[in-house]
This record gives C-alpha cells, structure tokens and sequence, in this order.
C-alpha cells in the first residue's frame, strides 16, 4: 500500500512526488495523459509569462535561452527532473473512481492502488467553458489552439481577450490568416494579458489589421459566416473558423467524488487547510491550480510549489502520530 497516490502529473505532481522521494514515502503518480499534459497542449510557439527560474522544482535548475522560457524547453525540463529523480510515473491511466474506508481505494481503467492519502493536482486544462450556441459543435469551432498553419489564408474569429486569444490573434495575423477579427465579451483587451504583448495587440486593434468587436457575443455559428450580437445589434460576418478561447475550468469529478466540501462563493473554491492543503477529507490532500476553483489565474507553477513540502509535512506528522 501507498503512503500516497497522486492524481496528476504535471509540475505541481511532479513536486509531490520528488518531496515524498525525498521524505522515504511510498507513492505513485498517475495521469490520464502524457508526462505534464498541459503544457503539452499549449500553443507550439507559447512563451511563459514567468522567469524559467521561478518555474523550477526538484532543485534542478532551468536554465533557458532567453529569461522567459518556452513551451518546448519547459517540456525539456520537467522531463529532465523526472528523469534525475527516477519518479514512479504511471501514465496514460485514467481514474474511473475513487473511494475511501479506512484508507482510499482507486480504479484506474489498467489497475487498482489502495493508498492511505491521495493529492489531487489535476490542474484546469480538460474542460473549455463553451459558448452554448448554435452551431458550436461544428468542425470548425476549436476550444484549443496550437498553431497559425492550418488557418492560412482563412477567415477567423477569435473570441476571448486573455492571453490564449490574444497570441492566437496575432500569431494567425503574421501567419498570412485572410482574416483575423476579435469577439470580446469586455470593453477592453484584458489586464493579465503579457505585458510585452498587450500593446501590440492593441494597436493592431487601433490600426485595424485585427478589428475587434467589443461589448460583443457570438449568438450562432454557421459553415461559412457567424452571428454576433453588437451594439444591441445583429451582424453577420463570413468566417471559416472560430478559435474561443474562452477559458478552461477544473474537473471537480474527484472532488464530488471523495465528498471535498466547497465554499459558498462564485468561484466554487475547495475548502482545504491552507498550512497542510489537506481538504475536510481526512487524508485528501489539494495541489496546483485546482485550489483555485474556478478562479484559475490564482494558483500557477511559480505560487504552488510551495504546496508539495506542505503536504508532505504533513503526511509525515500523521504517519508518526
């Protein structure tokens, strides 16, 4: 029997399992997709927001060509750290259920653990927010971008004004997109986008290369044109392909599941001790970007590696006692 289970195995998963190696604790890590699964689905050509040393773990350094690191090296790093802490990563297993007596009982659709905690660092990438409107389940809807190539010389739409949108804007402008035009529910490109891009975008906006509708919706999409809702007015505009980059939300499947209670707030946040990140499950312990609820630009890579020691602190202390 485990000391733990750890559903999830990105960054945060990893930093579990190499403080419970570190502390002689029997664990295992599993994941439903590859080796940081998230990051693997990011943008080809994403760059991080944050310095590449604020995204370490495992006492391994990441070292980047420029300060800011990209999606291919941060791949190349956290397969390193796995690989110098030779963790036990089971991937591409999937969690069919979760139950809990004295101790936790997991099926997975390869195997069964029993284990006497479990962390659930599961992060938010899995499930877009939808648009809920007609037409959405068209082939040529897409909640995930990667790269400008195949919309070359195509009509897009973009809806969102994060970051994920923003880049996908301008990466399908310079890559020869025919069209690129932007469906922004706010007044306004957002805050939180990256300081070095935002002025860009905004003048691209200004000078009209990107148009962009603000205070707007998509009420339907067609196979060659959208309707939005603007100005309290319909209009329609020819379109090949719609990118909404509308966010993504937690899976709190496993959460419902193990009985974890939530706070009365809009953001339907976990309840969990914040000195240990055990929940009101005795022995369920919360890593990562899932604390955050809905709320997912609260916890990131940087701000919850600190998490790991936590947790496995406390499991210690409970294992003496």
């Amino acid at each position: 029997m485990d000391d733990l289970l750890i559903i999830g195995a990105g960054p945060i998963g990893i930093a579990c399992g190499i403080e419970a190696k570190k502390n002689n604790l029997k664990y295992t890590i599993i994941d439903k997709g590859c080796l940081v699964n998230a990051l693997y689905n990011y943008p080809l050509n994403m760059t991080f927001f944050s310095t590449s040393d604020r995204l370490e773990i495992g006492e391994i350094p990441f070292i980047s060509n420029n300060s800011k690191p990209t999606r291919l090296e941060a791949l190349e790093y956290y397969r390193r750290v796995c690989s110098h802490w030779k963790l036990n990563i089971k991937l591409y297993e999937k969690v069919i259920s979760i139950t809990k007596e004295k101790n936790f009982k997991i099926i997975t659709d390869k195997t069964t653990y029993k284990t006497k905690n479990i962390v659930i660092a599961t992060g938010f990438y899995d499930i877009p927010f939808l648009l809920n409107v007609p037409g959405e389940n068209l082939e040529k809807v897409y909640h995930y971008y990667s790269e400008p190539h195949p919309f070359y010389g195509m009509n897009i739409a973009i809806v969102g004004s994060a970051n994920s949108a923003v880049d996908a804007a301008l990466e399908t402008y310079r890559k020869g997109a025919k069209s690129v035009t932007m469906i922004i529910r706010e007044n306004e490109i957002g805050d939180n986008v990256k300081y070095w891009v935002r002025p860009d975008i905004i003048n691209r906006i200004k000078e009209g290369s990107i148009p962009a509708f603000f205070n707007s919706e998509i009420i339907e999409i067609k196979k060659e044109s959208i309707i939005i809702k603007t100005n309290n007015k319909n209009k329609e505009l020819k379109n090949d392909f719609v990118l909404a980059m509308t966010g993504y939300q937690p899976n709190f499947k496993l959460l419902d599941e193990i009985g974890v209670s939530f706070e009365k707030d809009k953001y339907r946040t976990p309840r969990y001790n914040s000195k240990t990140m055990e929940s009101n499950i005795k022995g369920a312990y919360l890593a990562g970007v899932v604390c955050g609820g809905y709320k997912t630009n609260k916890w990131f890579i940087e701000n919850s590696r600190e998490h790991a020691p936590l947790i496995i602190k406390s499991i210690k202390k409970n294992k003496k006692s």
